[in-house]
């Protein structure tokens, strides 16, 4: 960054002199990194989780159906004057023997949790509560099985904190070990959302096994209850494990690519297949249609959508065919590929050259941090910049109407950072994600400044149907134009200000 000649800020603090103020519905600067930012990081983790467990899935058995967890069958045992049948029919907890040391042990599986709307979390939570209440008095163990667990079935982070809350000393003082099997990035992203809340006393009882093998030792294995689906999900990652499999994610398409590929390959492919074209067609597309009906929907960009329909739309858009959003009644499906194509692309949009750079943006002192952004972005290849700038240009419009969708720049800014820029090996670290996030924050709050450097490419941009402008719809329709928002004064980056 020095090089860039951005000075570095010997305290950095709030992103400007004067008193912050904070628009209706964002956060305060006072709140910390482990709410929303971590919780949308969180949101994001889990809809990987899903597609990368689709794609093994795939991948051990190519010419099947995705298989979807059948669920468990009550307990032949179970009366139906069970205070909580409702909940223990579903078979989510079971009692099952005991470990190397003579305690009891209670298993906890995700995958035979129902969606959210047919299972009442609250009574869930009641039933936990009812089931150790029978092995408080005496030390105990629990599994829990984390596989499984989904963006339709999960509990809120809200649900969770008050779970933990609600174990006071009783349950936690004979509670003796916690495993958590088949852990992801989601559970450790999880873990720092809840950290204020854990005692390090509790958290030392926690461990983590990436395979059913390692529970042998700690606990009498042929007593527990897997469910069948955990088990295959094990045999599948102990086989790639030892190489018999491909990577799960970002699955190459097939060499050579298809002329009218559009995800997993390069920009480059894509304006050669496209007559030159600047802008790829699926995220004109995508904009193009979520400008038109999706820019009032709350949550836009947050929710995630059928894995298996998300593979669905990637196929016909790979095969030249066209898609018509409206078939499937679900406005954030057109998000989420418009999400899918920018992190399947080959390299990061904003290219892994800049990867260091950017996450040296929040040393720079606050007064030059845009023009540090703008910095940046000169060095990125001119099809690059056009794309980053349609695509923020589309954002930024999107915060423009944080009344009614709830998104704005800081909330946008956590969902898309980890989709335009990752390092050349291996993943983000959760160190990287301020630095990520508040680059990303700058594009989309402070877009008509950052992208005024290089005028003559921006105007391309829209020329080729970028954010002030109508894209072509995917039927082929009329271009029309749209009259021009009046530019409103930039707001404060609270949420940037609290990450520092």
């Amino acid at each position: 960054m020095r090089s860039n000649g951005c000075r570095k800020d010997p305290m950095p603090g709030s992103l400007g002199g004067g008193v912050q103020t904070v628009p209706p519905g964002r956060p305060t600067p006072q709140q910390s990194m482990s709410g929303l930012d971590l919780e949308e990081l969180a949101e994001i983790e889990l809809q990987r989780d899903e597609e990368e467990a689709a794609a093994l899935n795939a991948a051990r058995r190519p010419s099947a159906a995705p298989s979807v967890a059948p669920p468990a069958g009550p307990d032949p045992e179970l009366s139906m004057n069970h205070p909580f049948y409702d909940v223990a029919r579903h078979g989510i907890l079971q009692v099952a023997g005991e470990d190397r040391f003579g305690r009891r042990v209670i298993t906890f599986c995700c995958c035979r949790m129902p969606p959210s709307h047919e299972l009442n979390h609250r009574r869930l939570l009641e039933y936990l509560k009812y089931t150790l209440d029978q092995y408080v008095e005496s030390d105990y163990t629990i599994v829990y099985f984390h596989y499984g667990l989904n963006s339709q079935n999960k509990p809120s982070l809200r649900w969770l904190q008050s779970a933990y809350k609600e174990f006071d000393r009783r349950y936690k003082k004979n509670l003796k070990a916690l495993y958590v099997v088949h852990p992801t990035n989601f559970i450790r992203i999880l873990w720092t959302l809840l950290k204020p809340l854990v005692s390090h006393k509790f958290g030392k009882k926690v461990t983590y096994f990436n395979y059913l093998s390692e529970l042998r030792e700690h606990l009498k294995y042929d007593q527990l209850s897997i469910p069948q689906e955990v088990l295959r999900y094990d045999e599948e990652l102990r086989n790639l494990h030892a190489g018999r499999l491909p990577p799960p994610i970002k699955t190459p398409p097939p060499r050579p690519p298809l002329p009218t590929q559009q995800f997993g390959v390069s920009l480059q492919y894509l304006k050669d297949k496209n007559q030159g074209e600047l802008i790829p067609p699926v995220l004109r597309y995508t904009v193009t249609y979520l400008r038109e009906k999706g820019l009032h929907t709350e949550g836009l960009f947050r929710r995630s959508a059928s894995v298996q329909t998300v593979r669905e739309i990637q196929r016909l858009y790979n095969q030249g065919k066209p898609v018509n959003f409206d078939d499937y009644g679900d406005i954030h499906l057109p998000a989420v590929i418009l999400k899918t194509f920018l992190r399947e692309l080959p390299q990061p949009l904003l290219t892994f050259e800049a990867y260091e750079q950017i996450l040296e943006i929040t040393s720079v002192e606050s007064s030059l941090r845009v023009t540090c952004c703008r910095q940046i972005l000169q060095n990125l290849p001119e099809h690059n910049y056009a794309v980053l700038s349609y695509l923020m240009g589309f954002l930024h419009e999107v915060s423009q109407e944080s009344i009614s969708n709830k998104m704005n720049s800081s909330n946008l800014a956590c969902v898309f950072g980890l989709n335009l820029i990752w390092p050349s090996q291996g993943a983000s670290s959760l160190s990287a994600l301020v630095p990520l996030n508040l680059f990303t924050e700058l594009l989309i709050e402070y877009y008509e400044k950052v992208f005024s450097g290089r005028g003559e490419r921006g105007a391309q941009a829209v020329e080729q149907g970028g954010p002030s402008a109508r894209g072509s719809a995917p039927d082929g329709g009329a271009r029309g134009d749209r009259p021009p928002r009046p530019l409103l004064p930039p707001r404060p980056l609270t949420t940037a200000w609290r990450l520092l």
